[in-house]
């Protein structure tokens, strides 16, 4: 983001300087009296900022192309910067966006590489950081981030070797910082955080007390607890140079004039100058280091400009006894730190919501552009699957589909001006293209691998499988013309699932399961407003009436095929259902939901288990943007006119539909031309569905449409949203834990992101809501939940992007969104049990792909296997695989321990999995463990010890009592405690069998698999 949105920093550190005591040169001088160590020590710190895509695309801002936006080109900055390193062994330079300079490096010559690798090899480049992208915090699943991090740490270990591993973490920009975040950080290795934005009422009281840096313990003590610790400071002017000393090429501010023979010689006023604001920001730390960003966004086209007024700077400042001026890094700066011995204090709550000044929170954003918030979470999905059959298909040939380009598509799109929406139309729609360019990618390669591993004998040619990408509004080309189809559905959680599965048809059709068996099915018309979306969506060849429906029981990462054809007794057999009921209830053998005749809407909700009732009301409402010209809402800021919110029909009343059948129920809302809601409760499941159609939104207003979940549960303030989807965090209405809220927002300011859930809860109910994409929520009432769910605004909010968030989509008219929120109702003992495993199930659903068959099902069959695992044991339930893929000539897996300590009596145990016949066709002969980022052995990480305020010494980082194994595992169980993650590079080789027994023991297993979950399911 650029340096218009940094404004109101700014300004506070300014309003702040203009009431500090005049008597800070005096500390300054006692602080720096005598030796040069006692000297307040003044680390100039070189840098850029190069967002990867924001008014421009990644590509633009990399080539400098399309200035008349912004003049920037990220090519130029390195091209100045290396020969200025290069001329001059005492200057230093960070550089942090690996997408950018991966682009670079590979258009260098042989000779500028030696150059560079030199530069990295002496830490006169450093690299901080290290992600492909800056990645926001706000809208970014854990899975993302992680991936991310990698791709760009991996570069860097490849190319220049484990010298130039980053040791410091840099988010300068990203709008607000989660404690997931931070948990990250240090699982990979990084011994310090730094970053630029927090609350603007935070930073007073912080700089006021010496407080603007301190251990930051990232997870719950009964969770990852010290080993989450990192060192953390916030940066005390942004990430932007002091005020009066920009000197790159786009600044104003005078340069340093020292020639006595020239006229307008300025360097003793410039020096003293400095020198103040130095003392005035030592003042305000704790040690007497301080570190003094100079650079910006896209800054040092022109690095000679930089240096030689930085050169002159620090000879003439160092002429002053009170300071020492030298060029450094964050690193050197850390480590100065570390070396004082201090006492820091401790924090364990995170840093959203960030307001920069009283009307100003930035909580817009958790929703912005929901689309694309759901088109990456998507792609994540896929990515995972896709790697996955990487490993599990063994060596690729050369130039055949990878998941190379969806990996770094993925990783851009995590940019903190990405998935945030916060970035231009245009830049949007080349993050969805990208998106979409890797996707066929991965496509292709899953489609190649499942036929491979259809074949049952050499002979026969393995069945093509296509995708179809537009199953949300019921559009299919393969099934909806077709009178007889496979289904092939594959899993990329590694246990086994339940799930059902919708297509497109246009005619009753059997189901058959992968032995051959006809199974249930249930078709229901295809709804009025499905139809009308796929006309405004331009689907003029979607002409399917019907939604066949059929559950489908999936071995761990692996796949079952289904059959589907014409019957003339399908839909006497099979259920059938086009009935309307007018029964204001329906159920399942878990869940009782009813509906109000006169408002249609949802009144209440039973547990059928714990017969736990909660009265529910839900609804869809908006909030009138503010046009405030001091301050509107926009892309990055949230500030509705008024609290109140109006129904997005008179009345609030809502048209409905109920549909009964023997697999699933439905009712089915209309609320307003631009609202309609699907509700479902799927036989064999303990959560109910609601499914959302929003958009196009009205333009007359800014709008912010939300749905609110009003309870009779005794919440007392309290509410709870995750961290990047893993660990939960308690919020209080009104309140921060660190200073005195004085909240001149109340419904934005009370506003935090969902990544992937939020409930609220009392002694004996708790009402869970599960997102598919990142959104904004909160509770503003006891017993309330709400969700953002679009927003379109007609004002820009003067943070830089300078265009309204005006999506008008595919029409022309306004963008319209598809979504999903699964509702559990459960005891606050057994809730994690049930909403843990949904958010896995939420994130990681089966991929779906199709073929034709022109003959019967039983040719086939003869033909190809139906089933396929690639694991020889399903996971316990408590454990994920949260990475299986190839990195060179090894496989990278992570394993996760999805629980949170006390979450479940049994779920929350740690848990011991063995790696070794953990696969079905792949043999673990050699296992090492790395840190969490991929890029350094565990056994060789050794991060920095602080001093704690009020927290006794421990020198011992790893959860629990006693330190794990990190050596060969492979014949070694791994445990896994509360939320923790283990990496491992594994060495794998197909193992050896005859012809005969491969075929015969995949199929096996992959029965029995389906035997287990038929007499579990039914």
């Amino acid at each position: 983001m650029g340096v218009l949105g940094k404004k109101c920093d700014i300004l506070a550190v300014l309003y702040l300087t203009c009431f500090i005591s005049s008597s800070l040169c005096f500390q300054c001088a006692e602080k720096g009296a005598g030796k040069d160590a006692e000297k307040l020590q003044i680390h100039i710190v070189p840098h850029t900022h190069d967002d990867v895509g924001w008014l421009k695309t990644v590509d633009e801002y990399f080539y400098g192309a399309n200035n008349s936006i912004q003049h920037a080109g990220v090519q130029y900055i390195l091209d100045s910067v290396i020969p200025a390193l290069n001329e001059d062994p005492n200057k230093r330079f960070i550089y942090v966006e690996i997408a950018f300079f991966k682009r670079w490096w590979d258009q260098q010559n042989v000779e500028m590489q030696e150059i560079v690798k030199k530069l990295v090899l002496q830490k006169r480049l450093e690299f901080i950081n290290g992600g492909w992208c800056m990645n926001d915090e706000a809208a970014t699943h854990y899975n993302a981030i992680i991936d991310q991090m990698t791709v760009g740490l991996k570069f860097i270990e490849e190319t220049f070797g484990s010298d130039a591993r980053p040791r410091i973490a840099w988010h300068i920009d990203p709008f607000g910082h989660s404690n997931e975040q931070a948990s990250l950080f240090a699982q990979m290795s990084f011994d310090g955080f730094f970053f630029g934005r927090i609350d603007y009422d935070d930073k007073t009281l912080r700089l006021k007390q010496q407080r603007m840096e301190m251990v930051w313990r990232g997870s719950k003590s009964g969770n990852l607890g010290k080993n989450s610790d990192i060192f953390t400071g916030v940066l005390y002017n942004g990430y932007n140079p002091p005020p009066g000393f920009c000197f790159d090429q786009f600044c104003s501010d005078q340069p340093i004039q020292d020639d006595p023979r020239l006229y307008d010689e300025n360097v003793k006023q410039r020096v003293e100058e400095f020198i103040k604001l130095a003392c005035e920001q030592g003042s305000q730390y704790k040690s007497n280091n301080i570190m003094m960003t100079m650079g910006s966004d896209f800054m040092y086209e022109n690095a000679n400009l930089w240096y030689k007024n930085l050169d002159k700077l620090i000879a003439h400042v160092n002429q002053d006894s009170r300071v020492r001026a030298f060029y450094s890094t964050p690193t050197t700066y850390l480590e100065a730190l570390h070396a004082a011995n201090l006492t820091w204090g401790l924090k364990t709550d995170d840093f959203f919501p960030y307001a920069d000044c009283p009307h100003c929170y930035w909580t817009g954003y958790f929703t912005s552009r929901p689309a694309l918030k759901r088109y990456s979470r998507l792609n994540n999905n896929l990515l995972q699957a896709c790697k996955q059959l990487e490993v599990l298909n063994g060596p690729a040939q050369s130039g055949s589909p990878s998941s190379d380009l969806l990996r770094r598509a993925l990783a851009v799109a995590q940019h903190h001006d990405a998935v945030s929406g916060t970035s231009k139309q245009h830049v949007a729609d080349d993050y969805a293209k990208r998106l979409a360019i890797g996707a066929a990618d991965c496509q292709a390669l899953m489609s190649n691998v499942i036929g491979k591993k259809s074949i049952k004998s050499k002979g026969n040619a393995p069945p093509v499988f296509s995708s179809c990408n537009l199953l949300n509004v019921s559009s299919c080309p393969s099934t909806e013309d077709s009178k007889s189809f496979v289904v092939n559905a594959y899993n990329p959680i590694a246990r086994d699932i339940t799930s059902y599965i919708r297509v497109p048809v246009n005619l009753p059709m059997s189901v058959y399961n992968p032995q051959g068996a006809a199974i249930k099915s249930q078709l229901l018309p295809i709804s009025q407003e499905t139809m009308t979306l796929r006309r405004m969506q331009k689907l003029s060849a979607s002409n399917s009436k019907y939604e066949l429906i059929f559950k489908v029981k999936l071995p761990p990462l692996g796949f079952a095929s289904y059959f589907v054809n014409t019957s003339k007794t399908s839909s006497k057999m099979y259920g059938k259902s086009f009935a309307v009921d007018p029964s204001t209830v329906i159920q399942n053998e878990f869940i009782k939901l009813e509906f109000s005749r006169d408002t249609g809407r949802l009144t209440s909700m039973t547990d059928l288990v714990s017969e736990v009732t909660t009265q529910v009301d839900q609804q869809f409402l908006w909030y009138n943007a503010s046009v405030d010209q001091g301050q509107p809402s926009g892309a990055y800021i949230f500030r509705p006119n008024t609290s109140s919110t109006t129904p997005v029909n008179a009345g609030g009343k809502a048209t409905f539909t109920v549909y009964q059948g023997p697999l699933v129920q439905e009712v089915r809302q209309v609320f307003s031309p631009y609202v309609s809601q699907v509700v479902r409760l799927y036989y064999g499941q303990k959560h109910a569905e609601f499914e959302y159609t929003v958009g196009p939104i009205p333009d007359d207003l800014g709008r912010e449409v939300i749905t609110r979940f009003d309870s009779d549960i005794k919440s007392n303030k309290v509410f709870y949203t995750d961290a990047n989807g893993r660990e939960m965090q308690l919020r209080t209405r009104d309140f921060r834990p660190t200073w005195k809220l004085n909240n001149t927002e109340p419904v934005a300011g009370n506003y935090y992101p969902v990544n992937s859930r939020i409930f609220v809860k009392d002694s004996n109910r708790q009402l869970t809501l599960l997102t598919d994409r990142s959104l904004g929520g909160s509770s503003l009432k006891d017993g309330s939940v709400e969700l953002m769910l679009h927003r379109r605004l007609l004002v820009d909010d003067k943070r830089g992007v300078d265009e309204p968030l005006n999506e008008s989509g595919i029409s022309g008219k306004g963008l319209i969104v598809r979504g999903k929120v699964n509702v559990v109702l459960a005891p606050p003992a057994t809730s994690a049990a049930t909403h843990r495993e949904l958010g896995e199930q939420m994130m990681l659903e089966p991929i779906v792909s199709f073929a034709q068959n022109p003959s019967t099902v039983e040719k086939w069959l003869a033909k190809y296997n139906s089933l396929y695992t690639g694991v020889a044991r399903q996971l316990p339930s408590n454990v994920h695989m949260l990475t299986l893929e190839t990195s060179n000539q090894y496989a990278l897996i992570r394993l996760e321990h999805q629980f949170e300590a006390d979450e479940d009596s049994k779920l929350s145990m740690p848990v011991n999995v063995s790696l070794q016949g953990l696969f079905t066709d792949l043999e673990v002969s050699k296992v090492e463990e790395l840190n969490l980022a991929a890029n350094q052995l565990l056994k060789d990480k050794h991060p920095m010890q602080w001093n704690i305020k009020s927290v006794r010494k421990s020198r011992v980082r790893v959860s629990g009592s006693a330190k794990q194994p990190s050596l060969r595992l492979a014949n070694t169980p791994v445990e896994l405690r509360p939320m923790q993650i283990r990496t491992f590079k594994a060495t794998l080789r197909m193992k050896k069998k005859s012809k005969d027994s491969v075929q015969m023991t995949k199929i096996r297993k992959a029965k029995r698999v389906y035997r287990l979950l038929t007499s579990r399911n039914g």
